[in-house]
């Protein structure tokens, strides 16, 4: 039996962004679509960083400044995901062992590495939820 690759078990058709585009336009892709953490790149598909749940809650506007939905999101327009992503990211390429890519996830209690080649260029996203459809599947082998 081969070893397993992140290849393997990656999502490779991922939604990325591009640094200069708006804080309101990754809120809305990522609450419609319910991703935690997307990739951000450059024209050449090359890894920038990472924007994040979390990132994008430092860089809203409170609701406790009384401001209408209407104009907080108007203020944020201004915000660019330049200004918020995580720059220094981990990675893996395509040919990391799964069980190493798994250790790391662990042990640094990361939700996702980027998926790169030497390069840099993006070539999917490996998620926790991979993880876990990858357990599913082996699991049921052997029911």
């Amino acid at each position: 039996m081969r070893p397993v690759l992140v290849r393997d078990i990656m999502t490779s058709q991922v939604v990325t962004f591009f640094a200069e585009q708006s804080l309101p336009l990754v809120e809305d892709v990522m609450r419609i679509h319910q991703f935690r953490h997307l990739p951000v790149i450059d024209n050449d598909r090359r890894l920038l960083g990472l924007i994040t749940e979390r990132d994008l809650l430092r860089g809203q506007i409170s609701v406790l400044t009384g401001l209408s939905e209407d104009a907080r999101r108007a203020r944020q327009e201004d915000i660019k995901i330049s200004q918020l992503m995580t720059r220094d990211v981990w990675t893996v390429t395509p040919d990391t062992l799964a069980s190493h890519a798994g250790q790391t996830l662990l042990d640094h209690r990361f939700s996702c590495l980027p998926v790169v080649d030497q390069d840099q260029v993006l070539c999917g996203i490996l998620t926790e939820r991979d993880f876990l459809k990858f357990a599913i599947k082996a699991l049921r082998v052997n029911d």
